[in-house]
């Protein structure tokens, strides 16, 4: 099979140790196996920012749409009521989600390329003290805009409602002062900025908020409170864990911090990121979302309203050459996007726009 770099949100490029450690086939009952799970969870509270006496880590089987959802089913109640700040698809997934759970919730929409206001949620949950819960994404890959979570929690701490953030694709490529903001749920998943591959996600919970789901998931495998009792014992999953992606996750952390920590990996993003903007609008490439709130992630492009070629055609020039693109998921305009984490460095964004460029060329 011919090789190819991802320009993906994740899943993403891993490096060659990453993937040797899923080599070897491990038992879920040895204490060594489920000591590497008492360290990646102890690893991530670090890389939150928090005391392990105020949060915890769950790690649950599945994608990251698996973690909102264990979050979503089991932190708000029957007699609860969400509401979700949507500017993107995977804020609005989180209203599907609400819809299959017979969640009670309201939503507040955002056009994609502006960010949540505070001002607004803020004015929303002064309107409606029913509302028990906010949820919103910090890195919406639907854009590649970077929403302002810290003045949202704020807000929403201020008036004494629990936060949930779905920082799939930004936890570890952006620092996030988890326990500074209050935030009291936050979702992530292996095969994002901690360049693992994809298997399990993570939940990062304030205890106190955590003690108040006991009793009321809405689903068994999805039960964040007995996961993690189970798993605060030794380690221990509640059902078959997915012990290659954990081995390959506890090697990802090793390499996250010979690397520098988040700080590190965080400027190698923005630095592509930045570098793949420079150069695209030099080929006459416009940005879908401004320059204030673009995240380090992925970037969503317009295409030339003159542009003879179509995105399947670019697709392939480009991954015959050794990368792979994205499609754009923005409805109202022809987009494309170009993702820049995992194992991607200067050469690979100058490798990148070379090729682009011939492509250019040759129409």
């Amino acid at each position: 099979m011919k090789q190819y770099k991802l320009l993906t949100p994740g899943p993403l490029t891993t490096t060659e140790s990453v993937k040797k450690e899923m080599m070897f086939d491990h038992c879920t009952w040895d204490n060594d196996y489920k000591q590497i799970t008492q360290d990646i969870r102890a690893g991530l509270l670090k890389l939150a920012h928090v005391d392990e006496d105020i949060y915890t880590a769950i790690l649950m089987q599945g994608s990251g749409t698996f973690g909102v959802e264990s979050v979503l089913t089991s932190s708000v109640g029957k007699k609860d009521k969400l509401l979700i700040a949507a500017n993107g698809a995977y804020g609005e997934r989180m209203e599907d989600i609400a819809k299959h759970a017979g969640i009670a919730y309201e939503i507040y929409h955002q056009d994609y390329d502006k960010v949540p206001d505070a001002k607004v949620i803020e004015k929303i949950l002064e309107e409606d003290q029913t509302i028990t819960h906010v949820s919103m994404v910090h890195s919406e890959t639907t854009s590649g805009i970077l929403n302002d979570i810290a003045s949202v929690t704020k807000v929403v701490k201020a008036q004494g409602r629990t936060m949930i953030v779905d920082a799939m694709s930004s936890f570890a490529g952006v620092d996030i002062p988890v326990g500074d903001l209050g935030i009291d749920f936050l979702i992530s998943s292996a095969n994002k900025c901690i360049q693992g591959v994809p298997g399990f996600s993570f939940i990062l919970a304030k205890k106190e908020a955590l003690m108040k789901t006991k009793g009321q998931a809405r689903s068994l495998s999805l039960d964040l409170y007995d996961q993690w009792e189970t798993m605060n014992k030794d380690g221990k999953w509640r059902f078959t864990s997915p012990t290659h992606v954990v081995l390959a996750f506890a090697q990802a952390m090793k390499e996250l911090e010979e690397e520098g920590g988040i700080p590190a990996r965080s400027k190698r993003y923005y630095d592509n990121n930045r570098e793949i903007i420079k150069r695209f609008k030099e080929m006459g490439f416009e940005t879908y979302i401004d320059e204030e709130h673009q995240g380090p992630i992925i970037t969503t492009f317009l295409f030339p309203q003159d542009c003879n070629y179509t995105f399947e055609e670019m697709y392939e020039y480009i991954k015959d050459r050794g990368y792979a693109i994205y499609p754009g998921k923005v409805t109202e305009a022809a987009t494309f996007r170009i993702g820049n984490i995992g194992e991607i460095y200067k050469e690979d964004v100058e490798k990148l726009c070379s090729i682009v460029k011939e492509f250019l060329e040759a129409k």
